[in-house]
């Protein structure tokens, strides 16, 4: 019976729930190690959320035979955009927050791509989206070095 439980866990759509959960989940170390708020968890929840109500959209397709697959899937972009210009702030040191809203936004794509079983896709945005964020930090952090009254200011970048 346990064998059973593990076998349906871990065999079709399940799988892409779980692998969305875990590349939100990379995404999310990033913004952990550069000490940002939203973290790990939440990363992980917004490509697991996008993941499901994809999944949804597309089985209510396969299911009554109408409608648009995209239709739900649609949603989360908005959905995703207003949460993300929740953690965008503005300050006497300027404005943060930019890249951690970005990042919600690509991990919710992650999420949808895992959903309609691109796993391909899925995979290469979450490699390409933590490649950018620790590579273009070093390149901010040697910017900064040639333009020393920026030093003082806050960012969302550091």
């Amino acid at each position: 019976m346990l064998a059973d439980t593990w076998a349906f866990i871990f065999t079709g759509l399940n799988t892409q729930l779980f692998i969305a959960a875990g590349l939100g989940a990379l995404v999310g170390v990033e913004r952990e190690i550069a000490g940002k708020d939203p973290s790990i968890r939440t990363f992980s929840l917004i490509s697991l959320g996008s993941c499901i109500f994809t999944i949804l959209s597309w089985e209510v397709v396969q299911s009554y035979h109408f409608g648009d697959p995209g239709r739900i899937a649609a949603q989360i972009v908005p959905g995703i955009g207003f949460i993300g210009a929740g953690t965008i702030f503005r300050s006497k040191y300027g404005v943060s927050g930019f890249t951690t809203a970005a990042l919600m936004w690509v991990t919710a794509g992650i999420g949808m791509a895992a959903g309609f079983q691109r796993n391909d896709l899925a995979v290469s945005a979450t490699l390409i989206a933590i490649v950018l964020t620790f590579s273009l930090r070093i390149l901010h952090r040697v910017i900064r070095r040639f333009r020393p009254e920026q030093e003082g200011r806050h960012r969302d970048d550091q």
